[in-house]
């Protein structure tokens, strides 16, 4: 089970971390060994942390090939020189494995500044462990596949006697020997203070200010997603069972609260993955559709939904189409110009990416083109949704700093390429727990964010008022 790695501080220390100078590593200089691929790839250890503070296994996080019981090293630059105080070592995988750390100038030369004693830890690791061998070497498409339970996450702080000026590049040392079980490197950053730089989520204070999100009661009903209607009146859920999953329509009654519920019979048109997201006033693309692998068809089909009676007006079909995943992501904006999916393709950034594709005269789309690096991690990204301005884009993610497994985040198009997105921001810790959260559907209407949320190990509907203004730019 993910451990997650809490970090507190007083108040009063907030103040001297906001006057911190802290770089992150920026480029890679030298390095040991690197398992190569997009995946847990040495590159992996520059920027900012994005396996803290959660901790645990992370495909953004680096992956020596001597991680099982090696001495291993890496060396990195920053942007600019500065004076370092302090260099911290983020372990996302059984901390306490760095032995020493040196300091450059850029010359070539380093100078060590910090080190362990000899007898800081008596070598316990043996590599005949099966479960850490599984971890490593039973790999499929360049996901490594089993491995034993996460432990020990940590920031090695390496705070210095004296402080170095003109730093410009750091060398960090490892001995993974010292501790059984596998070990991967978030990131290393650097600051002109004794105080630790704290790991933290990438969000909006605005974010932090909400109302917490609350349960939409959906009585004997384990949802996996859900979509209103823009009129706010209606809304469709899809219901899990062993049976056949199933989209379930509710409205709302004089209390405001969501009921009458009455199963889609057209909709359900497969017994898996049937599930419909509102795209236009009318509009309407459900997935769930069978399809054939290495052609046109995605499994998704447009309907028109007039008081309740759909009418299918076509399957979506994607020149070339082909996906590693069983299913996929998708929708359509409201002219059908741009077709956004949440696949998993060789010009993935790792696990499933955010890409988009252009109609063409026929209504079919052309080849799906990745929506860029700054949007797309690692891990998995998907579950998205763009809003009516045509810009804002919330999706679900596990290649970012969380505050669990899957959170929920928001980033904008800032060009019409739709290769060129903003960073994206968590939408905090209101919204998202320490556990799936994902599925969002956001009610321009009345303003209200439905999501999807694990709770107590299965699956509920949740609800929170955020304004327009908060998302939207």
């Amino acid at each position: 089970m993910k451990r997650i790695l809490f970090l507190s501080f007083s108040l009063a220390l907030s103040f001297t971390i906001n006057a911190q100078q802290i770089q992150w590593a920026h480029k890679l200089i030298k390095f040991s060994s690197d398992l190569g691929g997009k995946q847990n790839g040495v590159k992996r250890v520059l920027g900012r942390p994005d396996a803290f503070p959660q901790g645990g296994s992370s495909p953004n996080a680096w992956m020596p090939k001597n991680a099982l019981d090696g001495y291993e090293w890496v060396e990195v630059s920053f942007e600019k020189p500065q004076t370092v105080k302090q260099i911290a070592v983020f372990e996302n995988l059984n901390a306490g494995c760095v032995v020493s750390i040196a300091v450059g100038d850029g010359s070539g030369k380093y100078r060590r500044v910090w080190s362990r004693k000899p007898n800081y830890k008596t070598v316990t690791f043996k590599a005949t462990i099966p479960a850490d061998r599984n971890y490593y070497f039973k790999r499929k498409r360049r996901k490594i596949q089993d491995h034993p339970d996460v432990v020990n996450p940590g920031v090695e702080y390496a705070i210095l006697e004296q402080a170095e000026s003109g730093v410009v590049a750091v060398r960090v040392e490892f001995n993974f020997a010292l501790l059984p079980g596998q070990k991967e490197i978030d990131a290393i950053g650097i600051s002109d203070s004794d105080v630790p730089i704290l790991p933290q989520v990438n969000t909006n204070p605005a974010f932090e200010s909400l109302t917490p999100s609350k349960v939409v009661p959906l009585p004997e009903m384990i949802p996996s997603s859900a979509t209103i209607a823009p009129d706010g009146t209606k809304m469709l859920v899809t219901k899990i069972s062993d049976v056949k999953n199933e989209i379930i329509a509710f409205t709302k009654d004089g209390s405001g609260n969501w009921s009458n519920p009455r199963i889609e019979t057209q909709l359900n048109t497969g017994d898996r993955y049937n599930h419909a997201q509102y795209v236009g006033n009318t509009l309407l693309l459900k997935g769930g559709n069978t399809y054939q692998r290495n052609s046109t068809e995605t499994g998704f089909e447009l309907f028109s939904d007039t008081n309740g009676t759909y009418q299918s007006l076509g399957q979506i079909k994607v020149a070339a189409y082909n996906n590693y995943d069983d299913s996929a992501d998708a929708l359509v904006t409201p002219d059908r110009k741009v077709l956004l999916m949440g696949i998993e393709t060789d010009f993935s950034q790792g696990g499933s990416d955010l890409y988009f594709a252009l109609q063409k005269e026929d209504g079919t789309y052309g080849f799906l083109q990745n929506m860029g690096k700054v949007i797309n991690s690692a891990a998995d990204e998907g579950m998205c949704q763009l809003l009516s301005d045509g810009k804002t884009v919330l999706f679900g993610s596990n290649g970012f700093s969380t505050y669990g497994s899957f959170d929920i985040f928001v980033s904008h198009r800032l060009d019409d390429t739709w290769k060129n997105w903003s960073e994206p921001i968590n939408l905090g810790s209101k919204v998202n727990t320490t556990d799936f959260d994902g599925l969002p559907f956001y009610d321009e209407k009345n303003e209200l964010l439905y999501y999807i949320s694990s709770e107590n190990e299965t699956n509920v509907l949740k609800s929170i008022s955020i304004p327009k203004s908060a998302l939207m730019k």
